[in-house]
């Protein structure tokens, strides 16, 4: 797929809007809305890796209450006709197809390949892949069971929600406090997943978030390893112009 002339193609993650508080989140959710303005004019496409919510859970009638700015934007951006793609972290892995039916936007529960310019893309959020950290891993399975999935809509959305809201704030698992440090390149474990990957099949570029951590790392000559950082404290996005992928500020 080649982009029009003049286009570019946006990529961001880790907004967990909703958290720490209310007021605190409807902060950061109006910069993002002033950034999602910033980039209509050249947006061909807009890649949401994971975690814009930090708490996300549909019920069969009711979805999470507010993130009304954020989302009447993306609808606005959808309806205009930028192609956007979003994809479930680890805090709103339990998302379905409210995107996809209100939105327009689809939806991915895995990395996937694009191409785009002739340029190969692997896209994800991040989180349970590369070697390690078998608990998170098996906590997933269970988080994404079906049968889970059932037992927990049989909690009102106002126990419900309220209750995972306050979990993942009290464990503090919106900030990655204890894994904001670059571990090395050697250490990092989505690098070595990135690595494991150029074995089986070349890529040119990698985009994961779930790090709250802006990197960018050469894999090889060709092959170039981007995580998106956050929007908590680093406020980065990267962007595919002119073939080159880089990563920004905003």
């Amino acid at each position: 797929m080649n982009l029009e002339v003049n286009k570019k193609i946006y990529f961001a993650s880790d907004q967990h809007f909703g958290a720490p508080t209310i007021a605190q989140s409807k902060i950061r959710e109006q910069k993002f809305v002033n950034w999602l303005d910033s980039i209509k004019n050249d947006a061909e496409h807009i890649f949401l890796l994971g975690d814009l919510f930090d708490f996300w859970f549909e019920y069969k009638k009711a979805v999470p209450k507010g993130f009304v700015r954020v989302l009447g934007k993306l609808a606005e951006l959808s309806d205009s006709g930028i192609k956007i793609h979003f994809f479930v972290g680890n805090h709103d892995l339990w998302m379905e197809d409210y995107f996809k039916t209100e939105l327009n936007i689809p939806t991915y529960y895995k990395p996937t390949e694009f191409v785009f310019n002739n340029k190969t893309f692997l896209i994800g959020h991040g989180d349970g892949l590369g070697p390690g950290d078998k608990g998170y891993k098996r906590m997933k399975k269970v988080f994404t069971n079906s049968f889970s999935k059932w037992l927990y809509r049989w909690l009102h959305p106002d126990i419900g929600i309220r209750l995972a809201q306050y979990l993942s704030v009290k464990n503090k698992l919106i900030s990655g406090e204890e894994d904001v440090k670059f571990l090395g390149e050697e250490n990092e474990w989505l690098v070595q997943y990135c690595k494991q990957k150029l074995q089986e099949k070349h890529f040119d570029f990698f985009l994961f978030g779930h790090r709250h951590l802006p990197m960018e790392i050469n894999l090889s000559k060709n092959s170039k390893y981007i995580n998106t950082g956050d929007w908590i404290t680093h406020f980065t996005y990267a962007v595919f112009t002119d073939n080159q992928l880089m990563l920004k500020s905003y």
